[in-house]
């Protein structure tokens, strides 16, 4: 993916549903070489922790360990925990990783997603196997990993036939006349596909699809 924009780091204001927290991430750094962190309501995987009621547990909790360095924003305490999966976590005022804590889950659209996302969360904290990430198929990966490659050929000024040798040899591509070949069609919609994500779309990856 492209380096985090504008849309993922409102410096100075409060964070949106469309964008990421009001700490800066460097646009000229790729994603992969700095810590992006997002709002909640963003991505229904950023797990929002409080100090849990006396009443809900007589239980004692072992302190919440594995947190790397936090960053204040306007919801709380932002960090990451460093476990089989990194989390991202947001700790309410008043929540201590040393005290009992519970998680917010509100009942809305997302509330499966955020569920699944607390579950590996607590499995990877308890060392216990953590199931897949349901949000990215292997279809979808496949998808996008195409998306990618067919926008960076577009990109570079390759024409949409030599997008598909690329893609799925020459041999393929020859074997129908270009103009009405399906694999003309395919690399339209990947490039057009592509061009939706890198425009904002991408933010659709952070959810689980939704049946209409």
């Amino acid at each position: 993916m492209r380096a985090p924009g504008p849309r993922q780091r409102l410096t100075g204001q409060r964070p949106s549903c469309f964008g990421g927290c009001d700490f800066p991430a460097r646009p000229d750094l790729s994603a992969l070489s700095q810590e992006v962190l997002w709002s909640p309501c963003v991505d229904p995987a950023v797990l929002t922790l409080m100090p849990a009621p006396d009443f809900l547990s007589s239980m004692v909790s072992a302190p919440l360990t594995g947190l790397g360095a936090h960053r204040d924003g306007p919801e709380g305490r932002h960090t990451v925990h460093d476990g089989a999966i990194n989390s991202q976590l947001v700790l309410l005022p008043g929540s201590e990783p040393s005290r009992l804590l519970a998680a917010l889950i509100p009942l809305d659209t997302e509330t499966l997603g955020r569920i699944e996302a607390l579950v590996r969360f607590w499995r990877a904290w308890q060392s216990r196997p953590v199931p897949s990430d349901t949000r990215m198929t292997g279809q979808r990966r496949r998808r996008l990993r195409l998306m990618m490659q067919a926008a960076d050929g577009h990109d570079s000024g390759a024409s949409y036939r030599e997008i598909a040798t690329a893609l799925y040899g020459h041999a393929r591509v020859a074997a129908d006349p270009w103009k009405t070949s399906p694999l003309r069609d395919m690399v339209v919609g990947l490039v057009k596909g592509a061009t939706a994500m890198i425009g904002g779309g991408y933010l659709q990856l952070l959810r689980h699809r939704r049946r209409s």
